[in-house]
């Protein structure tokens, strides 16, 4: 059976891109079809400047999320990144065949350094090594897709590379896994920035939907997603980027076109009211199941503990391997 990996990183709230982009997909779909693993990514959260008790508190909260979503723990493996240590010993064997050229080629490297520098922060070595540990998390359980957002892409094609040319050194290890994309709302951007993603961690809150937002919140952001002067609505994703996002999102929650749609409203201002009420009644059933599981942390507990036996199990052959080829002397 085709085995699928992906996770989210606990560096701010979950967003409306996070779920049309990643977890309504696990749920509805790669569950389903696939030995899949869902973790939350916590060792990558460490990369920037951070609190400590909110990480814990984001890792708890995007665990939850992901079962409100509805991950089944009877389908799939759902686990913390951290709670499983072959993916710390696997990062490290996979840095001795990646290059320094090559991480510093990452874009997101670039951009998240330059903006440390500007804000006056240093910049850590695992932001330009995290890449690494995120070739590693998917390596370690010899994954054959990960389904990932546009944004990480290059990440995917690292780990590639990094998988064949471990295997061409030091004999066949890994799988050599490919990316997979949903095919509308891979990246849902920020209603007030529509050229920019819909981030976790923006520090302007505005054009970003939360899954936990309350229904008038959704609504009022929605209302004031940024558009353009045309008196009309079509879809054009260069030329207008916002109302393009708008019909994007409202095709993610109906399951029909973006240009069709752009058929049926007249103005901005009812596609706008048609999109919040789409959202509002999509999350709606999330938001409950959320409230229910976080009366239950020992059931999430529960989960987390069993997930990550499941995911330590299958991963340490695969990195135990992985040392005996790289010339590591075996524990005894």
């Amino acid at each position: 059976m085709t085995r699928i990996l992906s996770g989210i990183k606990p560096t701010g709230h979950l967003t409306l891109g996070n779920y049309l982009g990643a977890l309504r997909r696990w749920a509805d779909e790669d569950q389903h079809r696939a030995e899949a693993l869902f973790c939350v990514v916590d060792l990558h959260a460490l990369t920037v400047e951070h609190d400590p008790a909110r990480v814990r508190r984001l890792s708890r909260q995007a665990a939850t999320l992901m079962l409100a979503a509805g991950l089944d723990p009877a389908r799939c493996t759902v686990f913390v990144q951290s709670h499983v240590d072959e993916h710390a010993r696997l990062s490290y064997v996979l840095e001795c065949v990646a290059s320094d050229g090559e991480m510093r080629r990452m874009i997101q490297y670039k951009e998240k350094s330059a903006r440390a520098r500007t804000a006056g922060e240093s910049v850590r070595l695992s932001l330009l090594t995290y890449p690494v540990l995120m070739a590693a998390d998917i390596l370690a359980y010899r994954a054959d897709e990960v389904p990932v957002g546009d944004d990480q892409a290059q990440h995917v094609e690292l780990t590639r590379d990094l998988a064949e040319r471990f295997n061409q050194r030091y004999g066949r290890t890994f799988v050599v896994p490919r990316a997979t994309h949903p095919a509308v709302a891979a990246r849902v951007m920020d209603l007030q920035d529509p050229l920019d993603k819909m981030g976790k961690s923006h520090a302007s809150t505005a054009g970003i939907v939360y899954l936990l937002d309350e229904p008038e919140v959704i609504a009022r952001k929605v209302r004031r997603a940024v558009t353009d002067s045309e008196p009309e609505v079509s879809y054009d994703r260069e030329a207008r980027p916002g109302v393009a996002n708008l019909l994007e999102i409202l095709a993610s929650c109906t399951g029909e076109e973006p240009a069709k749609l752009a058929e049926a409203y007249g103005g901005s201002g009812a596609l706008k009211a048609a999109v919040a009420d789409a959202v509002v009644e999509l999350l709606r059933p999330l938001r409950a199941r959320h409230a229910e599981l976080s009366a239950d942390p020992a059931y999430v507990d529960g989960v987390l503990r069993e997930g990550a036996a499941r995911a330590r199990a299958l991963a340490r052959p695969t990195v135990d391997a992985a040392y005996a080829a790289i010339g590591l002397l075996p524990a005894t």
